[in-house]
């Protein structure tokens, strides 16, 4: 397994898995995130996004579906988030306790040993939808 693979896990895994001390890590201090609607900046950046999921989730698990495939300094997977849904997602109804799951694909660019930036494209439609906060 490369280099990058290994960064890849360590996001998806570790990163996404609540250790969020590992982005000191595996981002570079000027990485950007290109987030549906948002851009963020820095490790800091990326962990205050990550953990506005983990407030919304408990129980989340991560698991890698395709890749990742790395071609040059870009390393590319899809993935399915599975997790329990808190609460705090406005107009949503589903009760606390609603196991979901949606995929995503993710795309990152890396700089020497680091994500210097970052890509997502997920499916909050479904995820919004099986949480109730959209008519399905």
């Amino acid at each position: 397994m490369n280099h990058l693979e290994q960064l890849y896990r360590r996001w998806l895994q570790d990163f996404w898995g609540g250790d969020f001390e590992v982005a000191q890590d595996i981002l570079t201090p000027g990485f950007v995130g290109h987030w549906p609607g948002q851009d963020v900046h820095g490790p800091g950046g990326a962990i205050e996004q990550v953990e506005q999921s983990h407030a919304c989730f408990s129980d989340i698990n991560t698991t890698l579906d395709v890749g990742p495939l790395v071609d040059g300094s870009l390393v590319a997977a899809r993935w399915t988030f599975h997790g329990s849904y808190r609460g705090g997602i406005p107009g949503a109804t589903a009760p606390a306790g609603t196991r979901i799951g949606f995929t995503g694909h993710d795309l990152f660019r890396a700089e020497g040993d680091r994500f210097a930036e970052y890509w997502v494209v997920s499916d909050v439609l479904g995820m919004m939808t099986r949480l109730g906060a959209l008519g399905g």
